[in-house]
């Protein structure tokens, strides 16, 4: 479709409408060589797109929940990639083996089909042991708990330490003087 027919003709949209209609391999309806983004970018935009998510927090845990009608388990993948990003996805065939044979058609195919994907970037105290995930009634619920909050420091005690002087005082027995020292002594309280 020619969007400049439409009114919108600007080098944003003109560039966006470029890359939606990029096929898988990477080429366009134009010949034209562009260092645009690859068919697998455009294909990964899609996917990430067209799969919308809810994410909770909890006292103890995040929880990721996806729509996934019509999947089974073998479809769905839950990965943890570095950096603690989350990434679900998967993707969605369409059944058509035994239809085929019977010369059955579609008339209208409105029921998305392909790959799917979404990343996360998980905090810092998510604990990427601790992650389940379960798909039911078409919906995949994924939980990743929290990491035990880090105990607080405790004041440490330092001992206080007093230093006290002693005065000692010598006394002779032929009336000689008086002599007096000093010394110091450390006592802990």
């Amino acid at each position: 479709m020619d969007i400049s027919l439409m009114g919108f003709d600007t080098p944003f949209l003109r560039n966006l409408h470029h890359i939606l209609e990029a096929t898988d391999d990477g080429t366009t309806n134009n010949k034209s060589s562009n260092a645009g983004p690859t068919g697998a970018y455009v294909r990964d935009a899609r996917a990430m797109a067209a799969t919308p998510a809810d994410v909770k927090e909890y006292p103890k845990s995040y929880v990721f929940i996806v729509d996934m009608p019509g999947l089974k388990s073998g479809d769905i993948k839950v990965q943890i990639e570095e950096d603690n990003v989350l990434v679900i996805s998967g993707e969605r065939k369409r059944e058509h083996d035994q239809e085929e044979k019977e010369g059955v058609k579609y008339v209208r195919m409105e029921r998305r089909i392909g790959k799917f994907m979404r990343k996360f970037a998980l905090p810092e105290n998510a604990n990427t042991e601790k992650i389940s995930a379960i798909c039911q009634d078409g919906v995949l619920t994924v939980t990743v708990e929290k990491l035990p909050p880090p105990e607080p420091k405790k004041p440490k005690t330092i001992q206080v330490q007093m230093l006290v002087q002693v005065r000692t005082i010598i006394k002779f027995k032929n009336g000689g003087t008086n002599l007096a020292r000093y010394k110091s002594h450390v006592i802990n309280i």
